[in-house]
């Protein structure tokens, strides 16, 4: 076997350095083999831009996170602490029978409580809006009354009758919505007996002041201090403007008088027919029982 035989081992198809070595060869002298090879580097690996690097967290990150947590469900389990309170609250006022009464009416500055359509039954709705409308009719006839009485006084009938009209103001208005129109609104609300039959008698006197002031006798009024038939009569013997003047306020008084007897007729027929007597009666029995003893 000769020394330069082939490696039996090498592969002849895919040897790169087959052809380079064979040029080589033939250039050289005295037929000399020399072959000089370099090779050449590896490309280099391709960085994965979309590998996921774990970093552990810090230990004191996670210890603030756990308090967060902690106190995030501390305020959570103080606000449902506080519902249910107000829920408890809620409950033992409405058995009670305690209702927060808002401020609504007039609309544009509101003054009393008035809610019929909501809080009134449905069947008791027609005399509550009656009530209300004499509750206005008041108001209207007692400010007619002190314009007839200022315009009586700028014409010579003394202060004194301008100062009486002011006080039937100051005491009517609120008379009238505390004494009788606040408790009609109640009993019709909570359907209590007591407060029924504290309207009729408010509501009472009520009608027979109106009744009065639509006659203005001089025992009762002074002269000009009421708008009344008998001193419209007087006062326009000698001066007719200030007769008419009174005369509508005698008209007013007229119509405030009438539907106030249809409102008590109205309520008179619904706490007789419904037994709230009977029940106003046991009540004021029970009651008085239970002061004596």
């Amino acid at each position: 076997m000769s020394h330069y035989d082939s490696n039996p081992f090498a592969d002849e198809d895919d040897n790169p350095y087959a052809e380079s070595s064979a040029k080589k060869g033939s250039g050289s002298a005295g037929g000399s083999f020399s072959s000089t090879s370099r090779l050449s580097p590896l490309p280099p690996e391709p960085f994965e831009t979309g590998a996921t690097i774990d970093i552990p967290l810090d230990t004191h990150s996670t210890k603030d996170i756990k308090a967060k947590e902690k106190e995030l469900q501390a305020k959570e389990d103080e606000l449902k602490r506080r519902e249910e309170e107000l829920r408890k609250r809620e409950e033992a006022i409405n058995k009670a029978g305690i209702v927060i009464e808002v401020k609504n009416w007039p609309s544009f500055f509101p003054i009393i409580h008035n809610d019929i359509a909501n809080e009134i039954p449905i069947h008791l709705q027609t005399i509550m809006y009656a009530a209300f409308s004499t509750l206005i009719g008041l108001v209207i006839c007692l400010l007619y009354n002190m314009v007839a009485a200022t315009a009586a006084w700028s014409k010579g009938h003394g202060p004194i009758i301008w100062l009486l009209a002011v006080i039937y103001i100051l005491t009517g208005i609120p008379g009238g919505f505390y004494l009788w129109y606040r408790p009609l609104y109640k009993a019709a609300r909570t359907d209590s007996a007591l407060r029924f039959g504290w309207f009729l008698l408010a509501y009472s006197i009520h009608i027979i002041f109106c009744v009065l002031a639509a006659v203005a006798p001089e025992f009762v009024f002074k002269e000009g201090s009421i708008t009344g038939i008998l001193v419209a009569l007087s006062i326009f013997l000698y001066d007719r403007a200030l007769g008419i003047l009174y005369f509508v306020g005698f008209a007013l008084f007229c119509c405030e008088t009438l539907v106030s007897i249809w409102v008590i007729q109205q309520v008179y027929m619904y706490f007789r027919g419904s037994g709230k007597a009977a029940e106003m009666k046991r009540e004021v029995a029970r009651q008085t029982m239970m002061s004596a003893l």
